[in-house]
């Protein structure tokens, strides 16, 4: 009955079976509710049809403060949007950046199939939507402006990547 219902009416509900494991200790956060896909900011756009194709693919997790999302260097198979909680993003250079709800992380490696470029912890219990590789193409062609916003946010990522990089080569410049 729960497929059946999630499929009607495009949302998702909870399954703690899919949660990360944490690496360092603490509980999981536990809740029991519906996402509803049409309040994410990115689906917004999307028709029923769309969020229960969107539905279909996707899973919810939940993790505690300090989850290890992502390593560097490791194998990319899953794209990750941050639904609640607070995420940031250990990169090589500079300090890390933070990540918030409506954010999302782990195209990178799954749009060009290398390793992970940055480790992503969570600073905070953290819900997030997780589709894997097989079914980001489904992703792609369902959500409208979903090329445009990877576009929009590669760009913006690699602006900010240099603009750290400037700043760094400035400081080394004065010492």
């Amino acid at each position: 009955m729960e497929l059946v219902s999630r499929m009607m009416d495009g949302s998702l509900s909870y399954d703690p079976k899919n949660r990360l494991e944490p690496v360092l200790s603490g509980s999981v956060v536990q809740r029991s509710a519906k996402i509803e896909l049409g309040e994410v900011p990115m689906f917004e756009g999307c028709s029923e049809r769309q969020l229960r194709s969107i539905a279909k693919i996707a899973r919810v997790v939940d993790t505690p403060a300090g989850t290890v999302i992502t390593r560097v260097g490791e194998p990319g198979s899953e794209f990750y949007l941050i639904l609640d909680g607070t995420l940031s993003v250990d990169l090589s250079v500079g300090k890390p950046v933070a990540l918030r709800p409506g954010e999302f992380f782990g195209e990178m490696s799954l749009l060009d199939g290398d390793p992970r470029s940055a480790t992503v912890v969570s600073d905070t219990p953290a819900r997030l939507l997780v589709i894997k590789r097989e079914n980001f193409s489904v992703l792609r062609r369902e959500v409208p402006d979903f090329t445009q916003i990877l576009l929009v946010t590669l760009s913006r990522r690699v602006r900010h990547a240099e603009q750290r990089a400037d700043r760094m080569g400035a400081a080394s410049a004065t010492l």
